[in-house]
């Protein structure tokens, strides 16, 4: 593919709705790398909902035990946004809610912004975008609900829909 591909975050969190908290960002890079950090709690993050931690398999404790500090993952994706205006995330409201929690948090700005991966989406890559990216998902045996391989399956299956639509 002669464009660079998106960079695409992805954000696991302590459950839904009011009360939730940011727990692991992962980050697909342009250059297809890929990387996440598990978040240490806060103390007045208390909200945990055992259906979400079904679906990423992170129990708090290990949360508590080997997170990284709310301003140091802060820093750490300023560091990695650094001359990239934005990331693009598929659930942007949810995705953009904890950032910004996150960031509050931190006592900091994001450099970046946070968009919709719908945006950079044809018709007909939304139209075959469900189809595809499940396909990835069997064909590399990706272990769904974990921050960095997510945000990488959503870079894969925009990059295999953009070469589909050019091999039309």
């Amino acid at each position: 593919m002669s464009e660079t591909l998106p960079t695409v975050l992805d954000i696991e969190a302590s459950g839904f709705g009011r009360g939730s908290y940011p727990i692991e960002i992962g980050l697909a890079r342009a250059d297809g790398s890929s990387c996440a950090f598990l978040i240490q709690p806060l103390d007045e993050w208390t909200h945990w909902d055992p259906k979400a931690e079904l679906l990423h398999g992170i129990p708090r404790e290990r949360l508590i035990r080997e997170g990284y500090p709310v301003r140091q993952v802060a820093c750490w994706l300023n560091d990695e946004m650094e001359g990239i205006d934005k990331a693009y995330s598929d659930s942007w409201g949810y995705d953009n809610t904890w950032l910004s929690l996150l960031f509050h948090h931190a006592g900091m700005l994001p450099h970046f912004r946070l968009e919709a991966l719908r945006i950079l989406l044809n018709e007909a890559q939304q139209a075959m975008w469900s189809d595809t990216k499940e396909a990835i998902i069997t064909e590399c045996g990706i272990h769904r609900h974990r921050a960095g391989e997510d945000a990488r399956l959503l870079q894969l299956t925009y990059q295999r829909t953009c070469k589909l639509i050019e091999n039309d």
